[in-house]
């Protein structure tokens, strides 16, 4: 008896074992067992690098990087003798996505050959950053029937021939040496682009988007603060403008006349000592932006039109629908967020996202709103205007404020920070209260970001 339980057990544990092996067996095999196109498809999410490692894996592995659909090359980790080999391998007959990153001057005798190569694997998708003064985009580049989204970092752009860029919807350019006439002479080659996105590039001075009729997105970003000038832009298609500026003197708006939403704000930290010369600038834009019925505006921005409201500066009527402020909320944005409500008769959405900001900064507005500032603080008791902070009693005034100053509001949502946690407690409370603004209405939503 004891000798058929010990033969049934070493008959359950081989079964146990063999079972086990083939279970082991399939899961080595599982990625292997894959189809190529799958494999490939992972493949592109790695450095190329690594990609063609995997040919000492095993036999299976060998060739399957050279039809993978997409190339990635850092140089700073690579060598040229390296990056030069890989074309001979690769044979896919068309590339979706190429990525290149260099920043060595040797390189630039090697990087046409590079594109020049890309090119004619009819590439849909391209990524080219190059930390390279020396190295102009060559003339061969701008023509492709392929090409879809274009990204360029830190390059040269001066295209003597015409442009051919008929399916490229997507550019972005970033630091890039790029001059009015050649900007013109590439958006005439671009005849279905959608969105542009222009970073830094300060050689542009007026923007001329008005025959650019598919452009709907339009991003502009000027980070440096040495800059005289500014840009003029004429874009009378886009939909969407997202503008960002750090230089002294922000980006006109001339036509953008189809816009349906606008995030614009001022970065610079020369706003106390030029707020003056901003001014004008600023209420000009915001004319500009009248008709738009989704706007977003930053804290900066909204200091410069506290110093407005203060002058008597007239402001416009707004047809904003939904409005978003991104703020810390303390008494010098204060005013020029009343005027923005007052003027806003169809505001439906306010989302009001606290954020940090240089409160030292802002300290410095106090020689311009130094006399009469309490009375745009709507009565706020003084030892508040002077202390107007992050504390949860200071926010609930605004709320207040805003709630009394806005009829058609339907919603207010409030995106806060870690340092008003006391907020919503708060909140229940005054709910409860039969006099506040805030019973009865559900008009408050509160959130907290981690």
């Amino acid at each position: 008896m004891k000798e058929e339980r010990a033969t049934a057990s070493r008959r359950v544990r081989s079964r146990r074992s063999h079972g086990g092996d083939r279970r082991l067996k399939v899961k080595g095999e599982t990625i292997s067992g894959l189809p190529d196109v799958i494999l490939q498809h992972i493949l592109t999410y790695i450095p190329t690098k690594y990609a063609i490692r995997t040919l000492l894996l095993s036999k299976r592995w060998r060739n399957v990087w050279c039809d993978t659909p997409s190339l990635s090359f850092n140089c700073s980790e690579l060598n040229d003798a390296w990056i030069n080999q890989t074309p001979t391998g690769y044979t896919a007959p068309k590339m979706m996505h190429f990525h290149l990153k260099s920043a060595k001057k040797h390189d630039v005798p090697h990087i046409d050959k590079w594109l020049e190569f890309v090119m004619s694997r009819r590439v849909e998708n391209m990524s080219l950053s190059f930390w390279l003064a020396e190295y102009n985009i060559p003339e061969f580049f701008y023509v492709s029937s392929s090409l879809k989204q274009l990204t360029l970092k830190f390059c040269g752009m001066s295209p003597k021939c015409s442009v051919s860029w008929t399916s490229l919807k997507n550019l972005s350019l970033t630091r890039c040496s790029v001059s009015d006439e050649s900007m013109a002479k590439i958006l005439s080659g671009c005849p279905v682009l959608e969105s542009l996105t222009l970073n830094n590039c300060h050689e542009l001075i007026y923007l001329d988007l008005s025959r650019s009729l598919r452009l709907r997105t339009l991003v502009v970003e000027e980070s440096s603060s040495s800059v005289a000038g500014r840009k003029d832009i004429e874009a009378p298609h886009i939909h969407y403008l997202y503008l960002r500026s750090h230089t002294q003197l922000p980006c006109t708006l001339v036509d953008v006349s189809s816009l349906t939403e606008a995030n614009v704000n001022i970065c610079t930290n020369v706003l106390p000592y030029k707020v003056g010369s901003l001014q004008p600038t600023v209420m000009n834009m915001l004319e500009k932006l009248q008709h738009v019925e989704k706007l977003t505006f930053g804290g900066n921005l909204l200091q410069v039109l506290s110093v407005a409201q203060h002058r008597g500066v007239p402001f416009p009527m707004f047809k904003v629908k939904a409005l978003t402020l991104e703020t810390r909320i303390f008494r010098y944005v204060i005013p020029g967020i009343k005027m923005l409500l007052q003027n806003s008769h169809d505001l439906k959405k306010l989302t009001v996202h606290t954020i940090h900001c240089d409160i030292e900064l802002a300290k410095r507005l106090d020689h311009i709103l130094s006399s009469g500032f309490n009375k745009a603080l709507l009565c706020l008791r003084s030892e508040d205007a002077v202390h107007w902070n992050v504390k949860s009693k200071h926010l609930l005034l605004f709320v207040e404020l805003v709630l009394k100053n806005t009829k058609t509001l339907d919603k207010m949502f409030l995106v806060l920070d870690h340092r008003y946690r006391m907020f919503r407690k708060i909140i229940r409370t005054l709910s409860r209260n039969e006099k506040s603004p805030l019973s009865s209405q559900n008009r408050l939503v509160v959130n907290h970001r981690v």
